[in-house]
């Protein structure tokens, strides 16, 4: 099985022709990085908003990876390593917006760590579609998402 990846994004402040600030950018994802080969770029980009404590998962997906960019607020994505351990990435506005690429066949969960909704970018591949059901719950019985 690959070993996820963390890509961290810098926040490039933007101004105004003045010169005055008017807010940020953070650059996802390029394909000339080299953060995912060719067979991985995305096919299909959506947001999920996650509430404050709320878990999303843990579910695994046995034929499609994930990249995972928090956008607003912040989260702690879960990993479940291959020997039963965990391993524990952030993402978000704490967090340095990075982006965690989550393979296929790693279970994996989202829990909102911060006071306020949590809005995370997943670009996955291949592409969610009705025909081909790609979501399987597991669980994560001796991680306590609690603390």
């Amino acid at each position: 099985m690959s070993e996820y990846k963390t890509k961290e994004n810098p926040k490039i402040i933007t101004t105004t022709n003045s010169g005055k600030e008017n807010g940020f950018l953070v650059p996802i994802l390029n394909v000339h990085e080299g953060f995912v080969d060719e067979a991985q770029w995305p096919q299909q980009v959506y947001l999920t908003v996650s509430t404050p404590g709320d878990v999303k998962g843990p579910h695994l997906h046995k034929k499609r990876w994930g990249l995972f960019t928090c956008i607003k607020g912040n989260v702690k994505i879960v990993i479940r390593n291959e020997d039963g351990s965990y391993t524990e990435k952030f993402s978000g506005e704490n967090h340095g917006f990075s982006t965690v690429q989550v393979p296929a066949g790693i279970p994996s969960a989202l829990v909102n760590i911060g006071d306020t909704d949590a809005y995370i970018l997943n670009m996955p591949s291949p592409s969610w579609h009705p025909d081909d059901q790609d979501d399987w719950d597991v669980e994560f019985e001796d991680y306590d998402f609690k603390a």
